[in-house]
């Protein structure tokens, strides 16, 4: 068998392949990094690579066996596979990251957004491990990971967080003391809250007394981990991309808005943020500049803040790495941001941010059915065409034929779009959304094209209508069927078509060589000789090459009512039960709250029933199919015992 090789093919009549030759990367002259480890998936892995690459930096990819043969593992220098299936076995997967670092000679490892990236543990264990870290110090990120240690920290830093009290409150007495003086509703929320889940907003007495008894008896005590704040009812959300080095020096990349949310979590990012008056961004900046100052802050990060329409500016958090939406502040700022990661963590010297130019959005292509209330989906992109032309930019982590899991993020990729002013740049998302095709799973791409013929959106912000609570009051109203039959609609509908089997075309393959990915081509004469039996042969071969999961599987091993338990539709960390033992409960009722890469995903009742019995708790890590809370339907068993009881004799003479 002849493997291909840089060699140029022998004489055969036709002119010879050239001969490759070597990739010689220029070193960036501000970085040492060699070789640079990135512990993370999906677009951002592939963002981080293409940077590295242009700084003449060597790539190390970890991956899963469902990321297999996804775009970042064949982009990076090296590629290592991560064993297992589950979060904890692969991207969380702390030691054997490291190890990995170690084994392939990576000189520093950047995390990414989400997974490791604000884990003070793991950053101290790749310090120890004598790699550099892409990213704040640990001792930062365990000031800003708690959000009442991160308001207590505002407060120290003279920035203004929403009025609460800055430490868990464990008896109703100063529960209620508080929300009588600033009136409801009230927020309480988790200390290790992210992207929002562990919010709950209550609206009167009773209600905050039932919070109360349900987290201080029916969770084993978890109050313990519960702020509250005044909720504000109206308010967009504006943020500061923000630097700061080593020497000292500070600079904000640009502001931006990210108000169009679901659940907490944004959708659509634009920069510089819009409708700002002078006043307003000379306080974003200055509050920005005393919080990286006064955590001696190092690196890049965001600060997020709440503006209400009385121009109040409340702090809410600062994230300690690189977000998603970085892309808008990239293209406002024209600076990589990725590279200021790379240099300031080199020890070099940031750049100073000139004046904000144009103005850009980003719009996250995820796999969620914007008729189903943005629920997950998951499958196999089957066609796929992306948009281009002048200020469009696509950032995506997947291809046609990758199969979307419901595993991990739900994310596939992001459209930037940039022009001159605002205005421009609405008309210039429209366009790209029209050349922009995605078949297979959902995408919200329906939903953007509404969003921005939206006069609220497009409009000149003076009435304040687009708020952080806008999309879900105006379009995400519908509280789908299959909701109230117990799971979200796309993880459980359109799944009894089995994957069409497709006859492979490619002549590369993929091995694992002590975990680490290697890529062969076979040469196309050869696969042709091999006739049948080859095609048979390479068909087996074709699930280790593929993305490693099957809707099939999914229909399996997904959630749903199996055998009296309601069972995980995914796989992800239990926030909440809001049940008891016992409990009776009418069809559609919120039985449990999950919580999967920061998005809240909600289990209800597929009918009227009783709970008999509660199978997890709070922060308990489940997969797909794991039984959570045991679950009689009313009349099953009055119905079971007469299908059991002998037939009468008048029955049997029927």
């Amino acid at each position: 068998m002849t493997i291909e090789t840089s060699e140029p093919s022998a004489t055969t009549g036709e002119e010879a392949a050239p001969k490759r030759r070597p990739v010689v990367r220029p070193r960036h002259p501000l970085t040492h990094i060699g070789k640079l480890l990135v512990a993370n998936r999906g677009e951002i892995a592939l963002r981080v690579i293409r940077t590295a690459r242009e700084m003449g930096i060597a790539t190390v990819a970890v991956y899963s066996e469902s990321d297999r043969d996804a775009p970042f593992a064949s982009a990076a220098d090296e590629a290592y596979r991560l064993p297992g299936d589950t979060y904890a076995e692969t991207y969380l997967n702390q030691s054997l990251i490291i190890d990995v670092a170690r084994r392939s000679g990576a000189d520093a490892v950047h995390p990414g957004y989400g997974f490791l990236s604000e884990v003070p543990d793991f950053a101290r264990a790749v310090i120890d491990a004598g790699l550099v870290w892409v990213g704040p110090d640990p001792e930062v990120l365990v000031d800003l990971g708690d959000k009442i240690t991160a308001r207590r920290f505002a407060e120290r830093a003279d920035v203004p967080p929403v009025p609460g009290i800055s430490e868990p409150v464990t008896d109703i007495a100063t529960l209620l003391r508080f929300s009588h003086e600033y009136g409801y509703p009230v927020m309480l929320k988790r200390t290790d809250g992210g992207g929002g889940h562990g919010i709950t907003v209550v609206r009167d007495d009773d209600g905050l007394r039932s919070f109360f008894m349900s987290h201080d008896a029916l969770q084993g005590g978890d109050l313990g981990r519960y702020f509250i704040e005044k909720f504000v009812a109206k308010s967009r959300h504006v943020e500061t991309q923000c630097g700061r080095d080593s020497h000292g020096n500070f600079t904000v990349y640009s502001t931006r808005d990210c108000s169009v949310q679901r659940r907490n979590q944004k959708l659509i990012e634009e920069a510089p943020a819009p409708f700002l008056t002078e006043k307003e961004n000379a306080r974003l900046v200055t509050y920005s500049r005393r919080l990286f100052e006064a955590a001696k802050y190092v690196g890049l990060g965001t600060c997020e803040f709440m503006l209400t329409p009385t121009a109040d500016i409340y702090f809410l958090e600062v994230n300690p790495r690189l977000q998603v939406e970085h892309t808008v502040s990239e293209e406002v700022s024209g600076i990589d941001l990725v590279r200021e990661q790379l240099t300031i963590a080199d020890g070099g010297t940031l750049t100073q941010a000139p004046a904000p130019r144009g103005h850009s959005f980003e719009l996250r292509i995820t796999s969620e059915d914007p008729e189903r209330n943005l629920t997950p989906g998951a499958g196999t992109i089957s066609a796929l065409r992306l948009p281009s032309g002048p200020g469009v930019r696509v950032d995506f982590g997947v291809r046609e034929g990758s199969v979307i899991s419901p595993k991990f993020d739900s994310m596939m990729g992001k459209i930037i779009v940039t022009a001159q002013d605002r205005d421009a740049a609405i008309a210039r998302v429209l366009r790209a959304l029209g050349e922009f095709s995605l078949e297979g799973v959902p995408t919200p791409c329906a939903l953007f094209d509404t969003i921005f013929r939206d006069p609220d959106f497009v409009g000149d912000g003076t009435d304040f209508a687009v708020t952080t609570k806008w999309l879900e009051g105006k379009y995400l109203v519908k509280k789908p069927a299959s909701s109230k039959a117990g799971q979200p609609a796309s993880l459980t509908e359109g799944l009894d078509t089995a994957p069409t089997e497709v006859e492979p075309t490619r002549e590369s393959f993929v091995f694992e060589v002590n975990d680490k990915r290697v890529e062969v081509t076979i040469p196309e004469e050869f696969i042709g000789a091999l006739g049948a039996k080859g095609r048979a042969q390479r068909s087996r071969v074709q699930p280790l090459r593929g993305a490693g999961i099957q809707v099939r599987e999914q229909r399996a091993n997904g959630g749903g009512l199996h055998d009296g338990n309601i069972c995980s539709p995914m796989q992800a960390v239990v926030t909440r039960v809001n049940v008891a033992a016992g409990q009776e409960v009418g069809k559609g009722d919120l039985l449990v709250v999950l919580e999967s890469m920061k998005m809240e995903n909600y289990v209800y009742a597929p009918a009227k029933g009783t709970v008999t019995d509660i199978l997890v708790g709070p922060s308990d890590g489940v997969e797909a199919g794991d039984p959570l809370v045991s679950f009689d339907v009313a009349g099953a068993a009055d119905t079971a015992a007469k299908k059991k009881q002998p037939k009468t004799a008048k029955e049997e003479g029927k």
